[in-house]
């Protein structure tokens, strides 16, 4: 059996952003899998952060702090993989080899450590493979 999906914090925020209602059905059906089908979709605790700090902050209206909290206990069944040193170093090593922005290469880095087989994303070059981990775009047509 293959390894897991990843989810780019693009595809969380848009499940709850409704400027793109196309993008947030999308992501809405990417999250409901992650969350009934622990294991299968992952998530970084990077991509936690970045996910609350842009409901918080970028998204019109902000999500209230109160609500922020609920929507973070919906996403509570979804596997975490979390950050540490050799996530960063790796991600340096990403940002070296394929001329990424560190934060994306933190993204690769999980999701390779997670042994994933593609990564859901909008901001990473759909078809490419970073490390052995593919990437779709879930919202290309």
């Amino acid at each position: 059996m293959p390894g897991p999906d990843f989810l780019d914090t693009n595809v969380l925020v848009y499940a709850y952003d409704r400027s793109d209602r196309g993008k947030q059905r999308i992501a809405q059906e990417l999250l409901r899998k992650a969350v009934a089908r622990s294991g299968e979709i992952v998530i970084s605790s990077q991509v936690l952060g970045e996910f609350a700090s842009t409901l918080l902050h970028k998204v019109s209206p902000p999500i209230r702090p109160a609500r922020l909290l609920a929507l973070l206990d919906a996403l509570s069944p979804i596997t975490l993989v979390r950050v540490n040193a050799d996530t960063v170093r790796r991600a340096v090593e990403a940002n070296a080899a394929y001329g990424i922005h560190l934060y994306d290469g933190m993204i690769v880095a999980a999701a390779e450590s997670a042994g994933c087989v593609r990564i859901w994303s909008e901001d990473l070059n759909p078809g490419q493979k970073y490390f052995g981990v593919s990437v779709e775009n879930p919202f290309r047509p």
